[in-house]
């Protein structure tokens, strides 16, 4: 099975992939968790490129690119061969980021990011967890970490704003594969309904 974990900045939801896997492998099972961008080393120079420097150093269709190139290549590399050994892949962030980033936030490119998904990845999670919380809190969390990768958070509110609205429009253009989490809750409250519905879905 391949899940992916998807929010705003700040929502808790790379918290919520890594206790996932740490459940799913105190089970017994057979856990693959990466990230995008990344993943694959190829696409980890991507996202040193990508998430890193100034806001305005990629246009929308450059990072479309840049994204769709790592993606490529971390499929090629882990996710399919993971998925080919009958593992768990448990994935943070993947097309439908790209699809609100890009495709909607910036440069209202979504025909263009359906279309090269189509031509170059060709596939989808089976499941995906968006994890939701208000735009101010999440932006709050995302900037006091204060690492090198704000090149996002560096846009503002208002992309925080518009990109949560548009992540749960999302989540009802492809009602099957989502479950909307409430990110405002306690973690432990917010894993626990997690594991419950991975394994509903595993069973």
């Amino acid at each position: 099975m391949f899940i992916s974990f998807e929010g705003i900045d700040g929502s808790g939801k790379s918290t919520q992939a890594r206790v996932l896997a740490e459940a799913l492998r105190a089970e017994g099972r057979d856990v693959v968790l990466t990230r995008e961008p990344g993943g694959s080393p190829g696409a980890e120079e991507i996202r040193r490129l990508v998430l890193e420097g100034d806001p305005d150093r990629w246009s929308a269709e450059t990072e479309l690119l840049l994204f769709t190139a790592a993606r490529r290549d971390h499929c090629e590399r882990l996710i399919e061969p993971a998925l080919a050994a009958g593992k768990i892949v448990i994935c943070d962030r993947f097309a439908d980021s790209t699809r609100m980033y890009q495709g909607l936030s910036r440069g209202n490119l979504r025909p263009q990011v359906d279309a090269l998904h189509k031509m170059m990845i060709g596939r989808e999670p089976d499941l995906t967890f968006l994890v939701d919380i208000d735009a101010e809190t999440g932006l709050a969390r995302a900037k006091g970490r204060q690492g090198p990768e704000e090149r996002f958070e560096d846009f503002g509110l208002a992309l925080q704003q518009k990109m949560r609205a548009g992540f749960l429009a999302l989540a009802r253009e492809f009602a099957p594969r989502f479950r909307v989490i409430d990110g405002a809750r306690p973690p432990e409250a917010i894993a626990a309904e997690i594991l419950a519905q991975t394994r509903a879905a595993l069973a």
